[in-house]
């Protein structure tokens, strides 16, 4: 999509660059070859960096050097590496939304979503090390939100109340996202998921950790609780601590449909 296809370029003037690249609205550059370089080719060969060697590996120079072109030339289509970034991250959010599935619960879409969300920190490790700096203004973000509004189109709610929701859930997914990828990362270096979870330094924690210190942690360290020595009743903490987040928005639901009665 080019300026002046249905678009008030007034109106899109206070966006910033990396964002209206996004959503191409841009004019391409008209000089060099034709078809060899192009937005969509800059953004690919940065993702691959970046999973490969991670996001400070990044530059527009180290870029351009993969794809065999000068840095000069990256910088007529991407104008900084602040734009570039911004096209990583919402590249990489253009997941498979799952089609409507009659009779399935929106539990088990919340769920879907969480672990999509999920797998995207997992498979691109460098995109929790991008800060957030706005609400999502980007097409693949956006279309990821518009899938969690799709699951909560039924809920008698106002518009306040399921963006609300959207953010607590989302914030669910990013600290899972930024565990399960410091886990993948240790273990890839050689940690054990056993170190991971502490029980090798738990004898040692045992010693340290003295109850008029500790008052409260010093049982549950002892119990074996702590470093995962003990069998965990609940399963897995990651799904528990999602089933009560689900838990408290169907409560919520309930309130509201038992007030309005």
């Amino acid at each position: 999509m080019e300026t002046g296809e249905g678009i008030d370029e007034e109106t899109i003037n206070g966006l910033p660059s990396g964002i209206t690249l996004s959503w191409g609205i841009v004019k391409q550059p008209r000089r060099g070859p034709k078809g060899e370089l192009s937005v969509k080719k800059i953004v690919d060969a940065a993702i691959v960096i970046a999973d490969r060697d991670g996001l400070a590996a990044v530059s527009m120079s180290r870029v351009a050097q993969s794809l065999g072109f000068t840095t000069m030339s990256l910088y007529r289509y991407i104008t900084s590496k602040e734009d570039l970034l911004v096209l990583m991250q919402d590249a990489v959010c253009d997941i498979p939304i799952p089609p409507e599935v009659a009779g399935k619960t929106w539990r088990q879409e919340m769920r879907e979503y969480v672990w999509a969300c999920v797998g995207v920190f997992r498979k691109h490790p460098w995109f929790g090390d991008i800060p957030i700096k706005s609400v999502p203004l980007t097409p693949g973000n956006l279309q990821v939100i518009d899938w969690m509004l799709r699951i909560m189109r039924d809920f008698q709610l106002n518009d306040f109340e399921k963006m609300s929701f959207l953010l607590l859930v989302s914030s669910y997914c990013r600290a899972c996202g930024l565990i399960a990828r410091d886990m993948d990362r240790a273990i890839r270096e050689g940690a054990s998921p056993e170190t991971f979870s502490g029980i090798n330094y738990s004898a040692a924690l045992k010693q340290l950790v003295k109850p008029d210190r500790f008052p409260y942690l010093h049982p549950i360290l002892m119990s074996g609780a702590y470093t995962d020595e003990a069998d965990n009743p609940i399963g897995d903490d990651l799904d528990f601590g999602l089933e009560r987040i689900l838990d408290g928005i169907e409560h919520y639901l309930q309130q509201k449909i038992s007030g309005q009665g």
